[in-house]
């Protein structure tokens, strides 16, 4: 008999399985590095890890000072993520685009020029990687190199820019293949600073592994549809399912048809509604699963959560998103959050909130946090 979960069920167990119940103190071992933490300028993968880890990620246990460990690259969906320099190799295999369809699914803006000039989707991942490879000798500026590879390629994959008035390689492309093409970010630079991965791997010529990551997007953000993890991964529905794992188990999920890995269904069974609080940052690995239905059910609060640009935050109360934050460095080394609930938030969940402050404060080298609340 189908087993059929509730929301709360769900959000349950994605918080543990996520590592927001902070069981281990190994940045390593998190399982949200399987497919990676999206990074930005505002800390967010640093904060992400901060709210996973027992231990402040500052310092000598900040994993972002142990290069040899850890790298930020542009990988799903062609933005920058924090990932184990160990699995690389294996993703840049399993992401790479599986035929004609994929490549052309993955791609936006430069599906039109590159179609008009009979050039087909995977021949530009392929010619965009091995050009970013071999321009990316050295640690380089993001502008150099995109003058540079621009300089490598057909017309067809460059635009006029009319802000700078010169011509681009179109950035979608060039992000999508940063992994395959071994070109990580140095951390902590603005702008950009690109250099070559050690010992890369060659530019693959056919992808492998592909199951491997959706399987673990199952798991992570799992119950969860193929088109769930179709949109995750920036492709179609039909083509991933060419990379369908086995071993999966069918969960009714708040009313929905989803899958499960089989080893993880006694965990969903199971799952109970944390006493934790967690401020999430924005990317935040939770707030990337795809059925935001599930996640905020009500379409004007998801509109709080996800905007266009400059997403805020999440406050997360016992496994459920109960409102949004931001922060801004005040006078003092001091760090203001500003909160503004969905809801009451009480006394006792507003003491852990102002403990989670703090806790950022210290990632981004600030003494202390000041919580306000917005009604």
């Amino acid at each position: 008999m189908m087993l059929d979960v509730d929301r709360d069920q769900v959000l349950a167990y994605r918080a543990a399985a996520q590592g927001l119940d902070r069981s281990t103190d190994d940045p390593a071992k998190l399982g949200v590095l399987d497919l990676g933490v999206q990074h930005s300028a505002a800390h967010t993968a640093r904060l992400a890890l901060s709210a996973r880890l027992p231990r402040l990620p500052d310092g000598d246990a900040d994993p972002f000072a142990d290069e040899g460990a850890f790298a930020v690259l542009w990988s799903v969906r062609g933005a920058p993520h924090l990932h184990r320099r160990a699995d690389l190799a294996h993703l840049a295999r399993a992401l790479w685009p599986r035929g004609e369809a994929d490549a052309h699914s993955r791609l936006a803006a430069e599906r039109k020029p590159l179609k008009e000039s009979g050039i087909g989707a995977l021949e530009a991942f392929a010619a965009a990687a091995k050009a970013l490879r071999s321009v990316v000798t050295r640690p380089m500026p993001k502008g150099e190199v995109s003058a540079a590879v621009t300089a490598k390629l057909p017309d067809a994959y460059s635009y006029d820019c009319r802000s700078c008035k010169a011509r681009h390689v179109y950035g979608g492309l060039l992000q999508q293949v940063g992994l395959p093409a071994g070109v990580r970010q140095e951390f902590d630079t603005s702008p950009p600073v690109l250099a070559p991965l050690e010992k890369r791997p060659a530019v693959p010529t056919r992808p492998a592994g592909t199951a491997d990551v959706v399987r673990a997007y199952l798991r992570l953000h799992g119950p969860a549809t193929a088109a769930d993890a179709a949109g995750y991964f920036g492709t179609s529905q039909t083509e991933l399912r060419h990379s369908w794992p086995d071993g999966l188990v069918e969960v009714r999920a708040d009313g929905r048809k989803c899958w499960l890995p089989e080893e993880d269904l006694a965990a969903l069974r199971g799952a109970t509604a944390p006493e934790h609080v967690r401020l999430l940052p924005p990317l935040d690995p939770f707030l990337q699963s795809r059925d935001r239905d599930l996640l905020v059910p009500d379409p004007a609060r998801q509109k709080e959560v996800w905007k266009i640009l400059g997403n805020p935050g999440a406050v997360l109360v016992r496994g459920d998103v109960a409102g949004v934050w931001r922060a801004k460095t005040a006078a003092r080394k001091r760090l203001a959050v500003t909160v503004r609930g969905f809801g009451r938030i009480g006394k006792a969940d507003r003491a852990l909130v102002a403990e989670e402050a703090d806790r950022m404060a210290g990632v981004r080298g600030l003494a202390e946090a000041a919580v306000t609340y917005e009604t």
